[in-house]
């Protein structure tokens, strides 16, 4: 395509005008003009050569900002894509934007404060990212946990995985056009929401983990309202299902779109339900089990879910049956505490909490994939080093192999599908 002058400014405007209408909002345009393919020389990060009879020509390539303020992105994360037309020719992500020093200020909190800090990064994730480090503690300073402890943890922790997910489900097809699924996927959030919050008092951040097990034992009557709650979700799931994955519209955007190939899932680190959407069958909580996870997987109730196309459609799809999978987990450990015998859901500890010197690494199967606790103690009241291995990082950073020879228009579906929350990444 030989673009020059007014014709830029026109093209710039009716592409401007197509994606406002997919929902993207562009931030600012730019030109790269050269001669040569790709304008190589001016740009040397977007060189690509030209083979065809009309390589040597005079060409045009533009530089699209998409964000830093944008919905699909879940939080302030920019892309700068190079365009050959409507085509993308190459994608550099820029982080950082919502940096706010989580693994400095780790070093200046005790051990029951960084807690407060844990669950914030990922604020979809809240309880999962709290487990992460109390599992580390309790691993330095050779804790057991009382069982009830173990077995609560183990069903919030699924509870929260039921939010994550369902937030996705419901903001994925907004994000492609459909606004009727995310009302669904709300009302069965609220479900699970009012239970989470009627147990800990809060509806994001929980605050309910502590070094030792948790802050207190189920309300009265609190078993059963949960159990309601499990299965009006599971009655109404599939309306969700039937709205999108049967809808002409939504397959035609996502099946065959951004394929992700099981060499490019190890090369980058790509984890959750991204990789195993990409065919890779793993599982922490089958592969490296903690807390009840073993003895659910030895009953059968833990199943991994994979698919094998690799695309956004495959990558949906892998997320509405973890939710699923998700319910019959929270079943199992319903019926496992209320035959449990009353008991204490945490150790008693010292006013001043100091972990034994050493290190150890910590890691959990969150909603978005592996996350990673590294600590380092020097024997204090605070952590000398806390390093942080989130999934959304690894997640995003594939999508500079993603995106070239894609067009516009698609790479709306992709960033939504590769589910990453931005805080997450920025930590």
């Amino acid at each position: 395509m030989i673009l020059k002058g007014r014709e830029v400014r026109a093209w710039a405007s009716a592409a401007s005008n197509c994606i406002a209408h997919g929902t993207l909002r562009v931030m600012s345009t730019e030109r790269v003009v050269g001669i040569g393919a790709g304008a190589a020389g001016l740009d040397p990060l977007y060189e690509r050569g030209g083979t065809g009879s009309g390589s040597e020509l005079p060409t045009t390539d533009m530089v699209l900002n998409i964000g830093p303020q944008h919905p699909a992105t879940h939080g302030v994360l920019r892309l700068r894509l190079t365009l050959d037309g409507e085509r993308i020719v190459g994608c550099e992500p820029i982080i950082g934007y919502m940096h706010r020093g989580a693994e400095k200020l780790f070093e200046v909190r005790d051990y029951r404060q960084i807690l407060v800090l844990a669950n914030r990064h990922d604020w979809l994730s809240a309880f999962s990212n709290e487990l992460g480090v109390v599992l580390a503690v309790e691993r330095m300073m050779g804790l057991e946990v009382p069982v009830r402890a173990v077995w609560l943890r183990t069903l919030l922790a699924e509870l929260n995985r039921i939010l994550n997910h369902l937030m996705f489900l419901g903001s994925y097809p907004l994000e492609l056009g459909a606004i009727t699924p995310v009302f669904y996927a709300f009302r069965e959030r609220e479900t699970i929401q009012a239970v989470m919050e009627e147990l800990s008092g809060g509806r994001m951040h929980y605050m309910f983990n502590r070094v030792g097990g948790l802050k207190e034992d189920l309300p009265l009557g609190w078993l059963q309202r949960a159990a309601g709650a499990s299965a009006a979700v599971r009655r109404r799931l599939p309306d969700i299902e039937n709205l999108v994955l049967g809808n002409e519209i939504f397959r035609a955007r996502t099946v065959g779109v951004g394929r992700l190939s099981p060499e490019l899932i190890a090369a980058y680190g790509v984890s959750g339900p991204i990789a195993r959407a990409s065919g890779v069958d793993a599982d922490l909580r089958r592969d490296e089990p903690y807390l009840a996870y073993e003895k659910l997987a030895q009953d059968g109730v833990l199943r991994v879910v994979t698919r094998t196309d690799g695309d956004c459609f495959s990558r949906f799809s892998v997320l509405l049956e973890q939710v699923k999978v998700s319910l019959d987990l929270v079943d199992a450990c319903l019926d496992r505490l209320r035959t449990m015998p009353a008991g204490p859901v945490n150790v008693r500890l010292p006013k001043i909490l100091k972990v034994p010197e050493g290190q150890t690494y910590a890691w959990t199967e969150n909603p978005l994939g592996i996350n990673g606790y590294y600590l380092v103690s020097r024997g204090d009241k605070t952590p000398w080093r806390m390093k942080l291995r989130s999934a959304s990082f690894n997640n995003i950073s594939v999508l500079p192999e993603m995106l070239p020879n894609t067009i516009v228009a698609d790479m709306i579906a992709i960033l939504g599908s590769m589910f990453f929350v931005v805080g997450d990444i920025d930590k």
